[in-house]
């Protein structure tokens, strides 16, 4: 059955979409992985920037379109695929607390927030929020699993030019901080979620869980979510970056291999230095995967990371066995901070 929306001027489609209602397939929201891709079946388009890469030319062609990039130029008529509801969640606009920082690397801090003890936040396993910060919003996945949400993690990378970001690392102290000044334990926030079709879904077969970098936050919310209460299913968990400062909760990933048989994991590095590389895979994390994995077709992939990252696991999995509608990702751009809607 179609359903008719209204699209504002210079708006995003999936945006429009999604604040009607429609449940459509997207990640990045970039036009970098492609996910919201959708046929137009007639009417004009454009995109601001040119065609996005998460679209090939012979897409294109064929009457394709990124609905994240897509901008309406007349009525449009768009065949997408609508999703089932992630779940029976409440979307919520909350106040929250930051409870504390906690530095794990140079550019990388955990924040952890406290809701009104009234409050609750309902999630699945990857699931992700907005912060709500000077009418604009950032995103970031959840670290925390759904049976410890008396604290919600984040985990916040440092990006130059990211007002958010910026005074997240230069918070300090313990007093609230003033409008505009730094982050730091006990300022107040607003936080809407959760958000997102990237979630851990129930199986008995084994599992390949896959980050790039902070991709790191929503696979420690599913990892935690497995082996914290009791889900017996083979993992095989590999984290990619470029350096071993970048695999920054390292030694909680390797009590986990300790604590729980079911649980192993590969580190791989893409600019190691001799030292790390003595110790550690090096390379690309997908090129390590398939040489481990050859044959992928009794798996289930998560993935969570850069584009690049994962528009090499769409490429190449494939290739190797794997179903695609069993490869589930997430990929994000560490950008500046994006206006609210």
């Amino acid at each position: 059955m179609g359903r008719t929306l209204q699209v504002q001027a210079a708006q995003p489609v999936l945006e429009a979409a999604l604040a009607a209602g429609l449940n459509l397939p997207h990640s990045c929201k970039s036009g970098h992985c492609g996910s919201c891709r959708a046929h137009l079946v007639d009417g004009l388009i454009h995109y601001p920037n040119g065609r996005p890469l998460g679209l090939s030319a012979a897409e294109e062609a064929g009457g394709f379109v990124l609905l994240c990039q897509a901008r309406a130029d007349s009525d449009l008529v768009v065949t997408a695929r609508l999703i089932a509801n992630v779940a029976d969640v409440e979307i919520k606009t909350l106040p929250c607390r930051i409870e504390r920082l906690t530095l794990l690397a140079p550019d990388v801090v955990q924040v952890m927030l406290r809701l009104p003890a009234v409050e609750a936040l309902r999630f699945r396993p990857g699931q992700y929020l907005d912060v709500l910060i000077d009418n604009r919003r950032r995103s970031f996945s959840i670290a925390s699993p759904p049976h410890d949400a008396r604290l919600i993690e984040l985990h916040v990378r440092r990006v130059p030019g990211g007002g958010f970001t910026e005074r997240m690392f230069d918070g300090s102290g313990s007093a609230p901080a003033q409008s505009g000044g730094p982050l730091q334990q006990g300022s107040l926030l607003r936080i809407e979620g959760p958000i997102g079709q990237f979630i851990y879904r129930d199986g008995t077969g084994p599992v390949l869980m896959i980050a790039g970098g902070t991709g790191f936050a929503p696979l420690k919310s599913m990892l935690r979510h497995v082996l914290e209460t009791g889900i017996t299913r083979r993992i095989h968990f590999y984290w990619g970056a470029r350096h071993l400062r970048d695999i920054y909760e390292e030694s909680l990933v390797l009590e986990w291999v300790h604590r729980h048989p079911q649980l192993s994991f590969t580190a791989v590095l893409s600019e190691a230095t001799a030292a790390e590389g003595r110790h550690h895979r090096v390379g690309w994390v997908h090129d390590a995967v398939i040489a481990d994995f050859p044959d992928l077709t009794p798996l289930e992939v998560y993935a969570a990371g850069p584009p690049a990252m994962i528009e090499a696991l769409r490429a190449n999995f494939p290739r190797h066995g794997l179903a695609p509608e069993r490869l589930y990702f997430d990929s994000f751009d560490y950008a500046p901070d994006a206006k609210r809607p």
